[in-house]
């Protein structure tokens, strides 16, 4: 199973106080989702909306960033990278969004909660 993940939506999902520090934040994810895909034997692309400077980066997951800052422009490149799958049938999105969830079933790929994911990949906090 292929899985691309919602960042900012997973990150959201839990009011624990990461908007005071995003990048801390979007570090934090990157390493759970790494631990989780070793488990899992997963493949993991992370989404977020714009890229960070220095990028964040990772040996197990990929990390990737929308090539614009506009609105909706990660939810775009989720769509983008499913549509540009060989098998999108395989491929599971991490999302709480509607409108994206919507997007992405009528592509061919499943979705999981994005707060559910959360709890997967990090359920002490």
């Amino acid at each position: 199973m292929r899985w691309i993940v919602d960042g900012m939506n997973v990150i959201g999902s839990r009011p624990d106080g990461w908007w005071r520090d995003r990048r801390g934040a979007m570090g934090r994810l990157v390493v759970a989702l790494e631990e989780w895909a070793r488990t899992e034997s997963a493949e993991v692309t992370v989404v977020f909306e714009k890229p960070l400077s220095p990028p964040l980066t990772s040996d197990t997951v990929t990390v990737t960033n929308a090539p614009a800052s506009a609105p909706n422009s990660a939810d775009d490149e989720i769509v983008r990278l499913v549509h540009a799958a060989d098998d999108p049938g395989e491929i599971r999105v991490a999302t709480s969004d509607r409108t994206l969830i919507e997007r992405v079933r009528a592509a061919g790929a499943s979705t999981y909660p994005a707060d559910r994911l959360r709890n997967d990949i990090d359920p002490g906090s």
